[in-house]
């Protein structure tokens, strides 16, 4: 999610920087005012190694959580990668025993930036299946698919709407979506296939979702940290998903998914879950329910951690992903067959 906060190593005012729109409804309740003071750190090895282990444990949203999860401590992890630090060591070589550190927390939203490299946990979907094949969607696809904006679609054989929204980055107007939808409106049902969309701007996903509600909906809660410690949090908050005053769609919808469905596009997941005439087809999402923040060590390495959690509507985190209705796993004698085993389940199922 392209949500950002940008602060200084000692962090003086974390709370009280400008804070990019995010959808209707929260941006508002993200703009806090709060004031965090933290210890000054020098710019070595081990004083750079002391203020990013302080911003995650003052900050980071997922500790208790992941301590229940995956048995996650904190203070274990600092005296482990603590003997790790001396003064002498290269750049090269604090940024890999960080960057070891940070993989701890299992969380594809902590990065650090170098110039010389990208630290990242991508497990949540390099250790699974793919269950996409590109090349399998050219076939579907063909030549004569429609583009708009940031969204491709076409009409299958079937009459069934097939739409792919791979990344959340691109936005799509009103007049796009509008022409879109009128274009299916003969369809008997809609695929909306966002596999490997690993997120982007969630105002683009809430707006597209706001396409299929047809009242004010329920989506999930939100927090905010208010203090230094992993247990900090305000009470849980409500998310709705407003319907949209153009054109919806009113027809039974099936989502396509996978283990690279992440941030924004695993949000999106979630509100179309919540739609009474949608089903999640396909594998499991990646998760990444925490709005990512960023932060500065000493030295200038940009840091971004997850700050605020979302929680379903059962009020559950959705940090490590979401269940399909419907759990469907490409095979590879469809493959051989130029078939996409989760969208010929999709399709049987609008059929049907």
């Amino acid at each position: 999610m392209n949500t950002t906060i940008q602060a200084r190593h000692r962090l003086p005012h974390w709370l009280s920087c400008a804070v990019h729109s995010l959808c209707c409804g929260i941006a508002a309740a993200l703009l806090l005012t709060a004031c965090v003071d933290e210890d000054d750190y020098p710019d070595t090895p081990q004083g750079n190694f002391e203020a990013l282990w302080q911003i995650i444990d003052q900050h980071y949203c997922f500790l208790d959580y992941k301590q229940h999860e995956i048995g996650l401590d904190w203070q274990q992890v600092y005296n482990k990668y603590k003997v790790r630090v001396n003064n002498d060591m290269s750049n090269y070589q604090l940024f890999e025993v960080l960057a070891d550190m940070l993989s701890e927390l299992r969380d594809g939203h902590v990065n650090m930036t170098a110039a010389h490299d990208y630290a990242r946990n991508w497990s949540w979907f390099e250790d699974y299946p793919t269950n996409y094949s590109d090349s399998l969607e050219r076939i579907y696809m063909g030549r004569d698919y429609k583009i708009a904006a940031g969204v491709d679609y076409r009409i299958l054989d079937d009459n069934i709407g097939y739409i792919r929204y791979e990344s959340f980055q691109q936005g799509v107007g009103e007049g796009n979506m509008n022409e879109m939808l009128t274009e299916l409106l003969t369809c008997t049902g809609i695929i909306i296939d966002i596999r490997n969309n690993g997120g982007g701007d969630l105002t683009n996903a809430n707006s597209f979702a706001a396409r299929f509600a047809n009242e004010k909906t329920l989506v999930g809660y939100i927090q905010h940290k208010t203090g230094k410690g992993h247990s900090d949090f305000s009470e849980m908050k409500p998310r709705y998903l407003e319907p949209s005053n153009q054109l919806r769609w009113q027809k039974p919808i099936c989502v396509l998914t996978n283990r690279h469905v992440y941030s924004a596009a695993n949000e999106f997941t979630l509100y179309m879950k919540s739609l009474p005439n949608v089903k999640l087809v396909g594998d499991h999402t990646g998760g990444g329910s925490g709005m990512p923040f960023s932060s500065s060590l000493p030295n200038g390495w940009s840091v971004r951690f997850s700050a605020v959690p979302m929680y379903d509507t059962q009020r559950n985190p959705t940090e490590f992903g979401i269940e399909p209705d419907y759990r469907v796993d490409m095979t590879e004698e469809d493959f051989r067959r130029g078939k996409d085993t989760i969208i010929e389940f999709a399709r049987q199922l609008l059929t049907k």
